[in-house]
């Protein structure tokens, strides 16, 4: 009959939770569930748009490093022109004092040459034929004769030489502008074309500080979604936890008050030194006592070991607490034995057990004498650990 009351008093508890489970919490986690659905949604609409907007970003940046380079490239295309254009001014200035002076020396050669026809002209017919009547033989006469005539054929023939020379230093020095000009022509439109990529680049860099901005308020609402999100989900976990722990604690009372622990234990676990929280815990430990001991078992009702006894009490509260006996050992707060209360872990060689008051414990015992309350003394007390406040 006691076995059956503990069942009845375990399928009321799993009812009680099965309940619990729609309540006002259960409600608020699936309308936080819901909204953060809706976060991730925009979230990754952001993500999206943030990463249209790096690779539009990256493709700018590589215009404006091809931009770069072209003006680079035209930079160097003038820096030439610039040289060529200096070497031209300096063939332009040779060519100057060559014409110059061979427009000097024209000069020169050709006011000599009035000289000496107007002295022949002052001299007159009279003084030409009496040179040559002068000449005592015809060989004479012959020389005289060739004489004035090679003087003005030299003189035309230099005048003609210098002339010749001045037209073609002319025409080189003319030839020199123009290359010069041609030159300068050039660096003109290469200076312009360099203005206007200059003025592309800024451009391009304009809309690359744009991109730059619309990246980093991107990220910043992505970010404001993780934080929301994860906030919600931290929301969701503490509502589960406060849910286990309701849960837990009504199926505590419940099995307390359908008498599926007996009333010397509930009168030491009520009259115990202790937290509220500490005392379901024990009271709550105490409904599965003559369930089976099973090695390496966490089952309250289908059978657990000494720490999976624990573990799986405190893991009903919403507790995480370590598996093995040793572990739990070391697991919350040590507190001296003398101050043991209801709901603190016992913990012996090799052993360990719920505390629920008087001196006594509820534990996985061994095979053949299952989960079951004994005294805390059968073995040597190494360590009491609390979990609870």
């Amino acid at each position: 009959m006691a076995r059956f009351r503990r069942l009845l008093g375990f399928v009321v508890g799993v009812a009680v939770l099965a309940g619990y489970s729609l309540s006002v919490n259960a409600s608020s986690v699936a309308e936080i569930q819901k909204g953060m659905t809706d976060k991730q949604n925009k979230l990754n609409a952001e993500n999206s748009n943030l990463s249209g907007l790096q690779s539009e970003a990256e493709a700018l940046e590589q215009e404006i490093a091809d931009l770069d380079s072209e003006i680079l490239n035209l930079m160097t295309d003038i820096a030439v022109l610039e040289d060529q254009i200096e070497v031209k001014v300096g063939e332009i200035a040779e060519a100057q004092a060559e014409y110059d002076e061979a427009k000097a020396t024209e000069i020169e050669q050709y006011e000599a040459m009035k000289i000496r026809i107007q002295y022949m002209y002052e001299m007159g017919e009279t003084n030409y034929l009496s040179l040559l009547i002068s000449a005592k033989s015809m060989s004479e006469l012959l020389n005289k004769a060739e004489y004035v005539e090679q003087i003005y054929e030299y003189d035309r023939k230099k005048l003609e030489e210098f002339q010749e020379i001045t037209k073609k230093v002319e025409e080189l020095k003319i030839a020199l502008e123009n290359e010069k000009a041609e030159l300068e022509d050039q660096k003109a439109a290469l200076n312009d074309q360099k203005a206007m990529l200059d003025e592309l680049i800024e451009q391009k860099k304009a809309q690359a500080a744009d991109y730059a901005a619309q990246i980093a308020e991107s990220r910043k609402r992505a970010q404001a979604l993780k934080d929301q999100i994860a906030a919600d989900q931290k929301k969701i976990s503490q509502l589960q936890e406060e849910e286990r722990k309701r849960l837990a604690a009504e199926a505590a009372k419940k099995a307390a008050a359908s008498g599926n622990v007996g009333q010397t234990t509930a009168t030491i676990i009520t009259n115990a030194t202790g937290s509220e929280l500490g005392k379901q815990i024990a009271t709550y430990a105490c409904q599965f006592v003559g369930n089976p001991y099973v090695h390496g078992g966490t089952s309250l009702t289908q059978g657990a070991d000494c720490s999976g006894f624990t573990y799986r009490v405190y893991a009903d509260f919403g507790y995480s607490i370590p598996r093995s006996s040793s572990a739990q050992t070391t697991c919350g707060t040590a507190v001296d034995y003398a101050n043991a209360q209801p709901g603190d872990i016992i913990c012996m060689p090799g052993h360990v057990g719920i505390y629920i008051g008087n001196g006594q414990m509820v534990h996985a015992s061994t095979p053949s004498g299952g989960i079951k309350i004994g005294t805390c003394t059968f073995k040597p007390v190494i360590g009491v650990r609390r979990i609870v406040n």
